[in-house]
């Protein structure tokens, strides 16, 4: 199995913003290197990888990010976010969010933003808030907003073979292509 190491150059040292969040389907193709050690973490595999700040926030990326990355409008893309949550709890309250650059620290946060729950996304906006960079606060409490108003994100229906209803339908024909 690849080492955390390897996870931490990719996704921070040759990549960055605009390939994390774009939706590019280049930057997914060039997250396909990664297919197998993500199967290994979702397995859990990856234990070890605890022991340090980095470890858990590579552990986080694949869990959190490469999800969405590899497996776009699949449920699948969304199967590791409780596990993904649960983990960045543990390392929140262990501190090792304090412990990694501060560009690095949102994907800490991540799983908050992801989660279908009010309590969660209220959370979220406390860490976000606290990390002090008010963009990616403003993108939280957009998540947070959309939670509070449906209990869900609407864009996730369809890949999850919800029916949407019509204030849905409505609200993601207002969003045009933002996707939750």
């Amino acid at each position: 199995m690849q080492g955390p190491d390897a996870i931490i150059r990719f996704w921070f040292v040759e990549h960055g913003y605009d390939d994390w969040f774009g939706g590019e389907a280049e930057f997914d193709n060039r997250c396909q290197q990664f297919m197998d050690l993500h199967a290994q973490v979702a397995r859990g595999e990856a234990w070890a990888w605890r022991e340090t700040p980095d470890g858990r926030l590579a552990e986080l990326v694949v869990l959190d990010q490469f999800s969405r990355q590899l497996h776009r409008n699949s449920p699948v893309a969304f199967a590791q976010d409780k596990m993904a949550l649960a983990l960045a709890q543990e390392a929140i309250a262990g501190g090792h969010d304090m412990a990694v650059e501060r560009e690095r620290v949102m994907f800490f946060y991540m799983p908050f933003m992801h989660a279908e729950s009010l309590v969660i996304q209220d959370e979220g906006v406390r860490l976000f808030d606290a990390m002090g960079n008010e963009d990616a606060a403003n993108y939280m409490r957009a998540h947070r907003d959309t939670i509070a108003r449906f209990g869900r994100f609407p864009f996730r229906n369809k890949a999850l073979g919800r029916q949407s209803t019509p204030e849905e339908e409505a609200y993601m024909r207002e969003q045009e292509g933002r996707a939750f």
